[in-house]
């Protein structure tokens, strides 16, 4: 069994993007995410890759899309504001279909907000985040294991549907220290990716990657292409090979409340989870792991038999949005929520239980 190494979450995914063959990282510093580049700027130049302090975030997410057309795995992370900036490439990047990695270390905001942990990005991420119709993949550990194991499914996931793919951390799990188990490194072969611009080689005719269709029935001709690509990749987290990362339950059997969280809210959760249940309280949890595709089918089957949801965000109240349409008014939803950089604890939540229970 390979040792366990004490690592904090941003350096974790620095160390997993390398471990995937990662080798091309462009990105520009902003707390509380500034750790992950400052670990790659040392670490990519001992396995020949390239980092790149870009002049800004938009730079930085157009220099992704140039690397990322040429069949690199490569990377680029920030924080809110920061990610904000760097959506009109996203769209371009999910348009030209390219597959790359973004990590979130969520900060408080909106606006310039402040460095404490949030969630307010999670319409952000789930909802494309730039202009058109297009979907990102979005996965939320909740443990800097995670962080590793996830960024090496994060750019498998990112060249099985040549799309980029969302890390939505927080600045609680940046910043946070844990032992971490490294993946083994993957096998990478650059030369599989046959539509990648890397000159005409053997192919009778070049390869080109472009968002710019100004006929508007190739247009739309794509973006059902599109379509019908989110569709399949959502079938994949319900029932395919992606299944093990679409949501964990835990105790959800014969609960009365299943309560709802992603990220280091599920940790605090699970705690509630033991109180509620050594107080006699028939409580589950549901913790999604892929943020979008959304778990929709698995809370479709939990709503058959809890009879309600409390879902606990560090917002106003985002991912309540999607719980609610899963369950579809066959169960009432109920948030909680704490926001602007504040943590709630599991006392705060153990009160909104003692409410729903009581009826009040």
């Amino acid at each position: 069994m390979a040792d366990k190494v004490l690592m904090k979450g941003n350096e974790a995914i620095g160390e997993a993007a390398v471990l995937a063959g990662c080798r091309h990282y462009f990105g520009y510093p902003i707390t509380p995410q500034s750790e992950l580049p400052a670990y790659l700027a040392r670490r990519l130049p001992e396995v020949q890759g390239v980092f790149l302090q870009a002049e800004s975030e938009v730079a930085a997410i157009n220099m992704v899309y140039g690397a990322a057309s040429a069949g690199a795995r490569v990377m680029t992370s920030s924080s809110s504001p920061g990610v904000s900036l760097k959506q009109e490439g996203m769209s371009y990047i999910a348009a030209a279909e390219l597959p790359c990695v973004l990590v979130n270390v969520v900060r408080g905001g909106p606006g310039l907000g402040n460095i404490a942990p949030a969630q307010s990005d999670y319409f952000q991420s789930t909802r494309g985040g730039g202009h058109g119709d297009y979907r990102t993949l979005v996965f939320a550990p909740n443990s800097v294991q995670e962080m590793a194991d996830l960024t090496i499914k994060a750019f498998e996931a990112a060249d099985q549907f040549k799309n980029p793919v969302i890390i939505l951390s927080d600045g609680i799990l940046g910043q946070m220290m844990e032992p971490v188990t490294l993946p083994a490194p993957l096998d990478y072969d650059l030369n599989g990716k046959d539509w990648a611009l890397s000159g005409k080689q053997d192919r009778k005719k070049r390869n080109l990657c472009s968002t710019i269709f100004l006929d508007v029935d190739f247009l739309e001709e794509h973006n059902w292409h599109l379509y019908q690509k989110y569709q399949y990749i959502a079938d994949q987290f319900d029932s395919g090979d992606w299944k093990n990362y679409n949501c964990e339950l835990d105790q959800t059997d014969d609960a009365d409340i299943v309560i709802v969280g992603y990220g280091i809210i599920s940790r605090i959760l699970k705690t509630v989870v033991e109180k509620c249940r050594k107080r006699g309280i028939k409580v589950g949890l549901a913790r999604p792991i892929s943020l979008w595709p959304f778990p929709n089918r698995t809370f479709e089957r939990l709503a058959e038999h809890t009879k309600q949801f409390l879902v606990v965000e560090m917002s106003t109240g985002q991912m309540v949005e999607d719980v609610r349409l899963a369950v579809n008014g066959k169960r009432p939803v109920s948030f909680f929520g704490r926001t602007g950089g504040t943590v709630p604890s599991s006392f705060e939540i153990l009160n909104e239980i003692d409410k729903l229970v009581s009826g009040d």
